[in-house]
C-alpha cells in the first residue's frame, strides 16, 4: 500500500527537523506531551503539497483515490462532508436553477441554499416504522415535471439508519429530463468496498458525490472526500472548494482519508462479511426474545427498537452508557448503534450482552411512551429564500405553533430539520424541538419565526 501523504510525512518526523513553521506546538515533548504524533502536524513546506493547488504528494493521493472510488476526480476533505456539500450546491448556483432535495437532507444541504441563495424544492419523505424513507423515483420524476428550473437532484443515500435511496432508477429520470444527479453518500463510504452492495455506492450512479469517509472508513473525524464524474461540474466545484474549504487542512486528516480509502480496497471486502454476519445473528437473537429491531437499514448499523420492550430508549441509551457502550444516537423510538467494517466481533458480542440485559432491567420496564407520526410539513405560507431573508423573532417552539418559521429548526443528531423556513410550525414539530436535549437552528430554547408587521421586530 503507497501512502504518498503518510510517508512523506513520516520521513519529515524522522529527520528530526528544527520547526520554524506553523503549528505553534511545534511537536514539543514537553510543552504538547499528550500528543504523541504532534510531530506528523505539518503545514504547506517544500515537500508537503498544498491542498489549495496540489501537484505533489496530494495531488497523487487523490488521483489514487479516484481510481479506486471510480471517479474522474476526487477531492480530499478535512472540513467534513459539509464542505464538499457547499461545493455541490456553489455548482448548482453557477449552473443556475433550482435544487431538488428530500425533506429530511442534512442540515448543511438546506444551510449551503440560504448561503448560496438556491431554491431549494423539497421532497416530502415517506415513512416506515418511524422513520423517513428518502423520495423514489416517481416522486422525482413529478418533482422534474411540475418544475422544469431545478438543475439538479440532490439525495442522501444511505441515511443515518441505512435506507438507502433508488439511485439507480433516480439516475434515469435525471437522465431523460436532462439533469443532474447528485449526492450526499456521507453515511455509506464504504459501500464501494462491500461485494454485496457496490450498486447502492452513491458512486455507481451520481455525477457528483460526497463520501463522509470518517464515519464509517479508518479515517480521522473531518476526513471526506468530493468525488466528481462529469466535467460540467469540476470547475464550479473546484471554485467552491476553493471557497469553503479551510486553507489550514489537517495533515493527519489528509493522510488518513488516503490510508482509510487504500486499506479498504485491499482489507475491506472481508472486514465487512464478518460484520454482517455478526449483526444478522444479533437480530435474529434479540427477535427471539421479543426485542424488535429496525429491518429497512442496508447499512452497518443496528437500531433496536426499546420500545417493544415497554422501555424508554432515552433511559436505555443512558443505562447502555452506565454498561460502557456508547450507541450513536437515540430517538423516540430507537438506539441506534453504528458499526463499520473495523468493529470486532467481540466488541459486537459487548453490545448484544449490555443491549439483552437492559431489556431484562425491570426498573426500566414501563418507561416507553408510544411515540406518535413523525411531525408531518406544515403549510408553506413562503418560499425558503424568502422567508430566511425576512426579519424574525424567537418565541419557545409551544408559543410558535401556527407561526410561520423564518429559520429550520431540527434535531441533532440526526440534524435533518423538523420545521423548515417558510413553513408554519406544526403541533408536533414544536413539541418535538421543546422535548429534544440537543438541537439546532435554536437560541436559548426558542424558535425563529417570521416577524411581519409586528412591533419589535428583529
Amino acid at each position: 500500500m503507497k501512502l504518498h501523504i503518510y510517508e512523506a510525512l513520516a520521513a519529515y518526523k524522522k529527520s528530526r527537523p528544527a520547526r520554524f513553521h506553523m503549528p505553534g506546538h511545534k511537536a514539543s515533548r514537553r510543552g504538547f506531551p499528550l500528543f504523541r504524533d504532534a510531530a506528523l502536524d505539518v503545514t504547506e513546506l517544500s515537500f508537503s503539497d498544498s491542498l489549495e493547488s496540489p501537484n505533489g504528494i496530494i495531488a497523487s493521493a487523490q488521483e489514487d483515490i479516484a481510481a479506486l472510488l471510480g471517479a474522474e476526480h476526487s477531492y480530499i476533505l478535512t472540513d467534513g462532508a459539509t464542505a464538499g456539500v457547499y461545493a455541490l450546491l456553489y455548482a448548482v448556483r453557477r449552473l443556475g436553477g433550482k435544487v431538488a432535495i428530500a425533506r429530511s437532507s442534512h442540515k448543511s444541504v438546506y444551510n449551503a441554499c440560504a448561503l448560496l441563495g438556491v431554491e431549494p424544492y423539497i421532497l416530502q419523505n415517506n415513512e416506515r416504522d418511524g422513520v423517513l424513507l428518502p423520495p423514489g423515483p416517481a416522486d422525482v420524476e413529478a418533482a422534474l415535471a411540475r418544475e422544469p428550473r431545478i438543475t439538479a437532484v440532490l439525495l442522501t443515500s444511505p441515511d443515518y439508519y441505512g435506507n438507502t435511496a433508488d439511485l439507480a432508477a433516480v439516475r434515469k429520470v435525471c437522465d431523460r429530463y436532462g439533469k443532474l444527479l447528485l449526492a450526499d453518500g456521507a453515511h455509506g463510504a464504504y459501500l464501494k468496498f462491500d461485494p454485496d452492495l457496490a450498486s447502492e455506492y452513491a458512486g455507481a450512479h451520481a455525477h457528483a458525490w460526497v463520501d463522509g469517509a470518517h464515519k464509517t472508513l479508518p479515517v480521522l473525524t473531518q476526513g471526506a472526500v468530493l468525488n466528481v464524474s462529469d466535467e460540467r461540474l469540476r470547475r464550479f466545484a473546484e471554485e467552491g472548494l476553493d471557497l469553503f474549504r479551510t486553507t489550514s487542512p489537517s495533515y493527519l486528516v489528509m493522510a488518513s482519508v488516503e490510508y482509510g480509502v487504500k486499506f479498504m480496497a485491499e482489507r475491506g471486502a472481508a472486514l465487512i462479511d464478518a460484520v454482517k454476519r455478526e449483526l444478522a445473528f444479533v437480530r435474529a437473537r434479540l427477535g427471539k426474545r421479543g426485542l424488535l429491531c429496525y429491518e429497512g437499514g442496508k447499512t452497518l448499523s443496528l437500531a433496536v427498537d426499546f420500545g417493544s420492550a415497554g422501555i424508554s430508549p432515552q433511559a436505555a441509551y443512558e443505562a447502555l452508557e452506565r454498561r460502557g457502550v456508547y450507541a450513536e444516537l437515540c430517538d423516540a423510538r430507537y438506539v441506534l448503534f453504528y458499526l463499520s467494517p473495523l468493529t470486532t466481533a467481540r466488541e459486537i458480542a459487548r453490545m448484544e450482552r449490555a443491549v439483552r440485559a437492559v431489556a431484562r432491567t425491570k426498573s426500566l420496564r414501563g418507561s416507553y411512551t408510544a411515540a406518535g407520526e413523525l411531525p408531518a410539513p406544515g403549510e408553506r405560507k413562503f418560499s425558503y429564500l424568502a422567508a430566511v431573508g425576512m426579519p424574525g423573532e424567537e418565541l419557545p417552539p409551544l408559543q410558535a405553533v401556527g407561526r410561520v418559521c423564518a429559520r429550520n429548526a431540527g434535531i441533532s443528531p440526526p440534524c435533518y430539520p423538523v420545521a423548515v423556513a417558510g413553513e408554519q410550525l406544526t403541533q408536533q414539530a414544536a413539541e418535538a424541538l421543546a422535548a429534544a436535549k440537543h438541537t439546532f437552528g435554536m437560541q436559548e430554547g426558542k424558535v425563529t419565526v417570521v416577524n411581519i408587521g409586528r412591533k419589535g421586530h428583529a
